[in-house]
């Protein structure tokens, strides 16, 4: 399992470089460092996985070069996959940086070596990147090397609870110019990835040891203090970026943390907190969990129409699983959105 695992991680690299390296001559080294604005947006091939149905999912991000240009652009002739696109779920809001495994693309067990193209026009620069199930570029998004698994969300406490970063889908609708409120329930088995990823000895215990402190119900304000304090540690030295929205190093969540950003939609959503603490609750789980917990945030939107928004859910293996295609979920919700005087 665990050459598996990191030859799928080597093999993501080497698609990106692949994909990267079909830009037009004129648009510069696409490796090239990120700058303010005026740059391009590109696609990031994850790899691909199997479904239980028989069928496959293309897991694809991207990589935002502007370190302060948030970009929209519609599906069309800017933002298109094809054949059979231009809309095949992709996002039409871009984040700044590297976004890891923002949305799938499901293909028939059938698909064989047919191949997307995904071009992304940012800033008049204009990148492809190809999209296929090529077998050297299978990867694990549901449990890795040392057998951590990815959290699980649920939108109620009652489940269904989904993880991986395919996830579920819910719907929801609100009139302006009220917030939604946006509540999902979390649980996860707090394993350390840390070691997969290429950790040292040190940072391996450095995460071990916050992630046992954490979960430690001893009721001790200043052991609590002092695991919160090594959980940072910990995470910083292992680039362990997921445990952000807990505090220092995910608080007492064992590094669990849960981020939301808008995906579609015509105007700017704000939410109250984009990366909401998570509360410790009770509830009946999947197998294995841990951690329990529950994340409440609102978002606002300044226009109406449909959105869409995603709540992507890590453990203590950070954003992306640092390159490793696990273990982190995603959850998408659908928002309806209608104006004061369209509202009966």
């Amino acid at each position: 399992m665990q050459s598996k695992v990191w030859f799928a991680a080597a093999s993501c690299a080497a698609v990106a470089l692949a994909g990267w390296g079909i830009l037009s001559a004129d648009q510069g080294l696409p490796l090239e460092p990120s700058h303010e604005s005026g740059q391009s947006i590109t696609g990031a091939f994850e790899g691909w996985f199997s479904n239980a149905d028989g069928t496959f999912s293309i897991l694809v991000g991207y990589y935002n070069r502007n370190e302060h240009q948030i970009i929209d652009i519609p599906v069309g002739p800017n933002n298109k996959i094809e054949p059979g696109g231009p809309d095949h779920g992709q996002p039409t809001h871009f984040l700044t940086g590297r976004q890891w495994g923002v949305f799938t693309i499901v293909v028939p067990k059938d698909w064989g070596d047919k191949r997307y193209t995904w071009t992304v026009v940012a800033n008049g620069k204009a990148t492809q990147i190809p999209l296929d199930i090529n077998t050297l570029w299978e990867v694990s998004p549901f449990i890795e090397a040392t057998g951590n698994t990815p959290p699980y969300i649920g939108f109620t406490d009652k489940g269904p609870f989904i993880n991986g970063p395919k996830g579920q889908t819910t719907s929801l609708s609100t009139v302006m110019p009220n917030p939604v409120t946006l509540s999902v329930w979390v649980s996860d088995d707090v394993s350390n990835a840390l070691s997969a990823a290429g950790g040292s000895p040190t940072q391996v215990a450095q995460v071990s040891a916050a992630t046992a402190a954490a979960l430690a119900d001893a009721g001790d304000a200043g052991a609590a203090a002092g695991a919160g304090d090594a959980a940072g540690r910990g995470g910083r030295a292992g680039g362990a970026r997921g445990g952000r929205g807990g505090g220092r190093g995910g608080g007492d969540t064992g590094g669990v943390s849960i981020t939301w950003s808008k995906l579609r939609g015509p105007g700017d959503v704000t939410f109250e907190k984009e990366k909401p603490a998570l509360e410790k609750v009770e509830f009946k789980a999947p197998e294995g969990a841990k951690f329990t917990g529950r994340g409440t945030t609102t978002a606002t939107f300044s226009e109406p129409g449909d959105y869409l928004l995603k709540v992507t859910a890590n453990d203590n293996s950070g954003e992306g699983g640092r390159g490793f295609q696990c273990c982190w979920s995603n959850a998408y919700v659908k928002v309806a959105v209608k104006a004061a005087s369209n509202a009966h």
